[in-house]
């Protein structure tokens, strides 16, 4: 059952019900286990946090930092902060030292609690230019400290003495009782994808409605386990975690992304929120299976496919009962075929796996669906604390669609089909910017989201990114993000820039699956070793020209890309072409690669 109370007592309450039941887990790396969590450890630690806090003099309302790939220790820390009605502001673990700098001196920050080395080298490298900054705290022990260093602390040195010490107690539990829903919790950094980054304020009332009305939509179960894909300073996945706190359930965190696939198939999850990419991967390993595989394999896993797109295109999605034929034959598939995918992924658990971020492809919809995982897609931004709308279980809902609007969410349509939403998700404001806050919410306090889109039997769609959407020279637009999901559908495609904005047509740049591009090289005898030469040889170039042929064959001929170029190294953050939620900075893609997209536009 949905705890409703205030952040500042929930984990305290939480811990009283719960007691030694474990609430988070994590894998120790030394040790090559999971490790589990109580709620009443949970309860001690996050007390400590706040003693220690408080001991350091940290007001009410102040701002806390925290610079962490996921770890319990943010949570510790997130919830000390509210017991106490300070504010927590979260950096993503791939933050720049510039980007460290800046949020440190918008939102004068003190204290800073980071992660491992390299959160602490850089937060270290940003303090002279930093005056407000005071302490470094560090989770990891292991962590080696510069030769200079006289702010820094490490975590369990830093609660030692505040792990049984009541002397903070009664300041805590005044805190604790003068906290209100309007009360900042966070200040959550976007993504910056042009310009400098706004810092989103996020209050507890955002939280609480967001909660509230998610319950709503979709049922969650105490002792569920949950596990963690999508960082921590991602609002998707943080009020997820917090909803999942707030259920009851089990949170185990994944402290690598790129350990997820194993750590699925340790943990076995009944959730999981994710990006669209995740399972476009999942698709492309089906799909290398069945090429790969024996005849009968490709002919089962073909059939067992579309028998499960069947059943959900034509009935579940619909909320129809599946003919009986239909069902029998799904189930002769399900036992011999779809259960060893679902355990394979490490899924025989699977209960929800809410799905936003980006476009959804048509394929990757229904192929989860056909595998029996149950993909709610949804859309939301850092504003609205993430849903705005999502699939609702027992509720009718189409491919192709982002679900149905939350409850209590206004919504109306402006300019262009603007998407403009009101309500009690809806910020108020970007901290320290009264400009931008007035840019993005009018007088008629409507956020102005910039996604264009439309509603149809109560299902919203997006149809695209207002201000990505481009113009040929021939006067046609071009909506980017539509075609750049199709690209990658392929194998062979692991990102994708599309360029056409004032240009003759569309064209696109592509970072290629290199280890698949060397494997047909090889199949096929021609002599490539380097990505470069991977990149460039014409028969490598001409199939993947015939895959691209085959991807945009339903789409109008001014949207389907002309020319393109593989690129033989992969856009990265640290590279500077992708922020830190892995979203494309299409400026600098077309800064760097200006001299190759003119080459693609040359008579």
């Amino acid at each position: 059952m949905l705890n409703k109370s205030h952040f500042a007592t929930l984990i305290q309450e939480q811990a009283a019900k719960y007691g030694d039941t474990r609430v988070m887990s994590y894998r120790d790396y030394d040790l090559d286990k999971w490790v589990e969590i109580s709620w009443n450890t949970f309860n001690a630690t996050q007390r400590a946090v706040s003693r220690a806090l408080l001991h350091a003099g940290v007001a009410v309302q102040e701002r806390v930092a925290v610079f962490s790939q996921n770890k319990p220790e943010c949570l510790f820390i997130d919830f000390g902060a509210y017991a106490i009605r300070a504010i927590t502001v979260p950096f993503f673990a791939t933050s720049s030292a510039a980007q460290v700098a800046y949020m440190i001196q918008d939102a004068e920050i003190r204290y800073v609690f980071v992660g491992e080395q390299q959160q602490y080298d850089t937060t270290f490298s940003v303090v002279s230019t930093c005056p407000t900054l005071e302490k470094i705290i560090i989770f990891d022990p292991k962590v080696q400290r510069n030769a200079g260093d006289h702010i820094s602390v490490y975590l369990s040195d830093y609660l030692a003495k505040h792990q049984t010490a009541s002397a903070f107690d009664a300041e805590i539990e005044a805190r604790q009782r003068n906290a209100s829903d309007k009360d900042i919790a966070n200040i959550l950094y976007t993504s910056g994808t042009t310009g400098q980054s706004k810092g989103v304020i996020l209050t507890h009332e955002m939280y609480q409605e967001a909660l509230r009305v998610n319950n709503l939509a979709v049922p969650m179960y105490e002792g569920y386990t949950a596990i963690n894909f999508l960082p921590f300073a991602h609002v998707f996945e943080r009020a997820f975690s917090y909803w999942c706190l707030a259920e009851g359930m089990h949170l185990a965190v994944n402290l690598r992304p790129l350990d997820i696939q194993k750590s699925l198939t340790e943990v076995h999850p009944h959730c999981m929120c994710s990006v669209p990419r995740f399972w476009e991967k999942v698709y492309q390993g089906v799909l290398q299976k069945m090429e790969t595989g024996s005849f009968v394999q490709r002919t089962l896993i073909r059939k067992a496919l579309a028998t499960g797109s069947k059943c959900w295109l034509e009935y579940t999605s619909k909320c129809k009962p599946i003919p009986f034929w239909l069902k029998l034959k799904y189930s002769f598939y399900d036992k011999t075929i779809i259960q060893l995918l679902r355990k394979t992924l490490g899924l025989e658990n699977a209960h929800i796996f809410p799905t936003a971020g980006a476009a959804v492809s048509p394929e990757v919809e229904t192929f989860v669906h056909a595998a029996g995982l149950n993909m709610l897609v949804g859309y939301g931004l850092t504003e609205s604390t993430a849903t705005v709308s999502c699939d609702v279980i027992g509720k009718p809902f189409t491919k192709g669609s982002v679900g149905r609007l939350v409850s209590d969410l206004e919504i109306k349509f402006g300019e262009n089909n603007e998407i403009l939403l009101r309500g009690k998700t809806i910020t108020p404001g970007y901290y320290n910017k009264p400009k931008e806050t007035a840019e993005a919410i009018d007088a008629e306090g409507w956020f102005h989201t910039g996604d264009a889109g439309y509603i149809k039997d109560g299902e919203l769609y997006l149809t695209e990114r207002i201000k990505d959407l481009f113009k040929t020279s021939n006067g046609k637009y071009i909506a980017p993000q539509m075609i750049e999901s199709k690209l990658v559908l392929d194998r062979y495609n692991t990102q994708a820039v599309v360029v056409a904005d004032r240009r003759k047509f569309v064209s696109a740049l592509i970072v290629p699956d290199y280890a698949l591009l060397r494997q047909y090289a090889e199949e096929h005898e021609l002599g490539c070793t380097t990505h470069e030469e991977l990149c460039q040889h014409p028969e490598i170039l001409k199939m993947i020209k015939q895959h691209i042929d085959q991807l945009q064959q339903d789409l109008a001929p001014y949207e389907m890309v002309k020319r393109f170029t593989l690129l033989p190294q992969p856009f990265t953050m640290e590279t500077g072409e992708l922020t830190n939620t892995l979203k494309i900075k299409r400026r600098v893609v077309y800064e760097k690669y200006a001299d190759l997209i003119d080459k693609m536009y040359e008579e």
